[in-house]
């Protein structure tokens, strides 16, 4: 797995040999940055990385530009991974990594963040109580993206809380991307 642009670009990141983790896909990657190089700037903002794995979408929003990211994970040995990367990246400064539960982590947050990462398993069971629990705690910027990657079997429930502004598949996974609802007809 490596790093697609930027300042790290062709730099390998490290994950766990055992494919209890599962990265974004260069394929899926490079979608998600392309279509947000027309919609948010990454210079300078604040990111979050939830269930981060090896850290490749946080670790890519960095090297595009990106002023921090903090990544949220439970299992200690992916961790560990995480910053070894963050240390062979020269990056640590720019970095914060937290051992949480992903959703104990928003459902406490007081930061808000200009762009959000989740990428669980497909099988967990609070994915669509993510979207619900961001907006509704109020830790996305209001022209902040959260981007949720999921199994295309996955339906998220309509809220006015957000809207769900593009999604794109990929087999069998389905990238989703959440937004602030808009006033008097704005663009997403």
């Amino acid at each position: 797995m490596r790093i697609i642009t930027g300042k790290y670009k062709g730099r390998v990141l490290e994950t766990l040999p055992d494919k209890s983790v599962r990265p974004a896909t260069d394929r899926v990657k490079t979608t998600i940055f392309d279509m947000l190089q027309n919609r948010l700037g990454l210079k300078g903002i604040l990111v979050l990385d939830m269930f981060a794995g090896s850290g490749s979408l946080g670790f890519e929003a960095l090297s595009r530009g990106a002023g921090k990211v903090v990544f949220v994970d439970d299992m200690e040995e992916i961790l560990d991974v995480m910053e070894k990367n963050a240390e062979s990246l020269n990056c640590i400064p720019d970095t914060e990594i937290i051992r949480s539960d992903a959703m104990s982590y928003i459902e406490k947050s007081s930061r808000s963040f200009d762009l959000i990462f989740a990428d669980p398993p497909y099988s967990y069971e609070r994915l669509n109580e993510i979207p619900r629990t961001i907006f509704e705690k109020n830790i996305l910027n209001s022209s902040g993206y959260l981007i949720i990657e999921h199994s295309k079997r996955t339906v998220f429930d309509a809220s006015p809380l957000f809207s769900l502004a593009v999604q794109k598949e990929f087999g069998n996974t389905r990238v989703s991307f959440f937004i602030h609802h808009k006033l008097n007809g704005e663009k997403a």
